[in-house]
């Protein structure tokens, strides 16, 4: 019999390689805007390069009478870096360390408090694993001593920084991850199977105030936000139109443009309730990265890739790697009400995880997902933008400066590159608009209208037509503008400023908007909303003078 023995070697070539991948989460950029993650992704092409390397060269130093403890130096990495978020957090709570959003004091290395959390609550699992596995041993080594008071050190610091983070999704993520580990640990199924068998009624007892516990904590939970529930739940049912209109998918990054247009027919049929028309808004992301990949996929492909999740937690489980196991149903959790995929940091972290879930002793399987990470880190870094976003936050300073035909030719330089992004294509369109170039303007903001759902685009487009004497251009534009989103003040203003044009003078219909923008109740009372109602109301008393003579 072989016995299994620990290269020192080859598990340090791999815990680099892998700690090098894993802390794209820790890199910032102040160079770039806030959440702008092309400067993460340039990291990431070249720490996957990185462990391509160590991978492979672990792969060869190791004989097959050494082990490899792949599942062990991914959880140690994950734990480690919790614990820099943890500490991050912290520090941001007592104002030692700024925030990257100005209108939240907790971020850690991320722009908003959602993804940061759902980190936390992804490690959480782990620090829980590692804790319960070396508390369990009698006599422990040195290093098993440093990893279980580390582990334990680490799961006090997120339990102090995750509730601050205010991120439902997140906290059910930690509880049924860290639930799944305390009952695998403890064989918490079996002994429920020996307590059904021998007391009966008080199991029965038991199981109905976890029940109703459970009913009251998510009607808690869900008035904590109500409205942010009921924006997602108006999201989610939006996008399950859009899926079951098209199940095989519209194409990779459609989501925006597809779920803008089918908000807009559905408001448009005006069968709604005043409560959608508050919560609406025009999402990036579905918030529930199913929804977002039938969508984009289609729901065969989505099935493809659950199914192969689940393989890998088969497989996990069987091994007894329950500490990734409960990472990747923490993610799971965390991605049904969240969009955790939509950032590097947790596609990365998702990858190594399920390749924790399945890969053994084997130096071949290991090589080969080694050097396949060396070809995606290899494509990443190729095609990275990180240089062309760089100039666009500079170039971005002669927008905001109002010096338009200089940021156009900035502007147009970038365009080659940074055509399939939506901010940028707004801005671009807007310096035409500004510059009072309005065919050009409303070519760009058509780009944006196939990226974007955010109805500023659609009038901009209005204004142009407007500006080019195009009235029923102009009207057709807006109107898809107020269907988007009919909540919003500004397109009715924008309507009525239309309607009140001499050249396309319509009473009853500017009489229409300016009801509307002086009886609609804004999300937020503005200087900009009192502005618009003053000058509908000039609009209104010069259209009375007018219909006079």
């Amino acid at each position: 019999m072989i016995t299994k023995t620990r290269n020192p070697i080859s598990s340090l070539l791999l815990f680099v390689g892998v700690i090098v991948a894993l802390s794209v989460v820790c890199i910032t950029t102040p160079e770039l805007s806030p959440n702008d993650t092309t400067g993460q992704l340039l990291w990431l092409g070249r720490g996957c390069i990185v462990f391509g390397v160590c991978g492979v060269l672990s792969a060869i130093v190791r004989t097959p009478s050494n082990e490899s403890n792949f599942a062990g130096i991914v959880s140690w990495v994950l734990i480690c870096l919790g614990s820099v978020q943890a500490v991050w957090g912290l520090c941001q709570l007592y104002g030692l360390t700024y925030s990257n959003h100005s209108l939240f004091a907790l971020t850690g290395s991320f722009f908003n408090p959602g993804p940061y959390s759902g980190y936390l609550a992804m490690v959480l699992p782990i620090c829980l694993h590692q804790w319960l596995l070396l508390r369990s041993k009698e006599q422990r080594t040195l290093f098993e001593q440093i990893g279980y008071y580390l582990a334990f050190v680490s799961m006090i610091l997120i339990l102090c920084v995750l509730p601050a983070g205010m991120s439902r999704s997140a906290w059910l993520a930690a509880l049924v991850s860290c639930g799944m580990v305390y009952a695998i640990h403890y064989s918490l199924i079996d002994f429920i199977k020996k307590q059904w068998r021998t007391h009966r009624k008080r199991m029965i007892g038991c199981f109905a105030a976890a029940i109703l516990l459970a009913i009251l904590s998510t009607v808690w939970v869900f008035y904590i936000k109500k409205d942010s529930a009921n924006g997602r739940l108006f999201m989610w049912k939006i996008t399950a139109t859009a899926i079951f209109e098209k199940p095989f998918g519209y194409g990779t990054n459609s989501f925006a443009a597809v779920y803008g247009a089918t908000q807009e027919v559905y408001f448009a049929k005006g069968n709604y309730s005043e409560q959608e028309e508050h919560v609406a808004g025009s999402p990036e992301y579905a918030f529930n990265e199913y929804l977002q990949v039938a969508l984009e996929q289609g729901i065969p492909v989505l099935v493809v890739l659950l199914l192969l999740i689940g393989y890998c937690l088969f497989v996990s489980l069987k091994n007894k790697r329950v500490g990734v196991a409960a990472a990747v149903v923490s993610l799971l959790v965390f991605a049904f009400s969240s969009y955790p995929f939509q950032l590097p940091v947790f596609v990365c972290t998702f990858v190594f995880l399920l390749a924790a879930c399945v890969l053994g002793r084997s130096n071949y399987w290991l090589g080969l997902f080694s050097l396949c990470m060396a070809i995606t880190g290899f494509v990443i870094e190729q095609n990275n933008t990180y240089e062309e976003h760089c100039k666009w936050r500079s170039s971005r300073m002669l927008y905001q400066t109002g010096a338009y035909d200089s940021a156009i030719k900035a502007y147009s330089e970038l365009y080659p590159v940074l055509k399939t992004h939506p901010a940028f294509l707004f801005e671009y369109g807007h310096a035409y608009h500004k510059a009072g170039q309005y065919a050009q303007s409303t070519k760009i903001m058509k780009e944006a209208v196939q990226y974007s759902c955010d109805p500023m685009i659609l009038n901009i487009i209005g204004k142009n037509y407007q500006e080019l004497a195009q009235y029923h251009e102009a009207e057709q534009w807006l109107l898809r503008a107020v269907n988007r989103l009919p909540g919003r003040i500004y397109p009715y203003y924008l309507l009525a400023k239309l309607y009140a044009e001499p050249e396309f003078h319509q009473p009853k219909k500017l009489e229409e908007m300016v009801q509307l923008v002086l009886t609609k109740e804004p999300k937020v009372q503005s200087t900009a909303v009192r502005q618009m109602r003053e000058e509908v109301r000039k609009l209104a008393s010069k259209g009375k003078e007018q219909n006079k003579y």
